[in-house]
């Protein structure tokens, strides 16, 4: 056995997790230019060089895009070279219900798991997203891709089982692909996106009352929905 000293955990490290959240949340949405590196260093009391570094590792993961001249921005999900699971979705070797099956049994745990254990600050972020949702309804007769999916991330966080949030980082990609190509065939169905919205808000009810059970039933409720919304058509 080799045990070897603890490593405190570098500064870029956390600025680099930091900023990570902040996209996995919907604070930073794509297409969205992030403060610049000086800005960032003094919000977050650290170098330059620390939140340089971090940056450089968003990008080389493809979560970070750097125009110059222009500055950074937010990378879209749809449109990260080479990654597998948006060219499964772009190849059809995996298919939106495909992707619903597995939603169903992380995201219906995740409601579960909120309603017992989301902070205050958990429902603020998902009630922010509703109002998101709600007002781009009201004013484009569409739902945003990037307040959806903050969403659903937002039940996840609220969970704080470390494992299931690990699993929805890595599923982020494959979840806002697949709810934009939701929303993308819904646009002309005014109806349906007004009962999309309406599921959302019974999935927040139900954790804000803390009813594990209700929360599970609310978000099945809306995968069904999705799923056979798809299969009729």
């Amino acid at each position: 056995m080799s045990i070897k000293p603890i490593k405190p955990k570098r500064i870029a490290d956390q600025v680099f997790e930091q900023i990570r959240e902040l996209i996995y949340r919907g604070d930073f949405k794509p297409g969205q230019q992030i403060p610049p590196e000086r800005e960032l260093a003094v919000s977050m009391a650290v170098s330059r060089t620390s939140v340089r570094n971090a940056i450089n590792r968003l990008v080389t993961l493809g979560l970070l895009t750097q125009k110059q001249g222009q500055g950074t921005f937010v990378s879209s999900p749809d449109s990260r070279k080479g990654n597998p699971l948006v060219a499964a979705m772009g190849t059809d070797e995996a298919t939106l219900d495909d992707l619903l099956e597995v939603r169903m049994g992380l995201e219906c745990n995740a409601a579960q798991l909120a309603a017992q254990r989301a902070t205050d600050k958990d429902l603020l972020a998902m009630l922010r997203s509703l109002e998101e949702m709600e007002e781009d309804l009201s004013t484009t007769d569409r739902i945003g891709t990037e307040p959806d999916v903050a969403f659903h991330m937002a039940v996840a966080f609220a969970t704080k089982n470390p494992v299931l949030i690990y699993l929805m980082r890595n599923f982020y990609d494959f979840l806002f692909v697949g709810i934009k190509k939701n929303l993308s065939h819904m646009f002309t169905d005014r109806d349906a996106l007004v009962d999309v919205l309406e599921h959302h808000k019974m999935v927040y009810q139900a954790i804000k009352e803390r009813k594990p059970e209700k929360a599970f039933g609310a978000m099945m409720t809306h995968i069904h929905y999705v799923q056979d919304y798809f299969r009729n058509r």
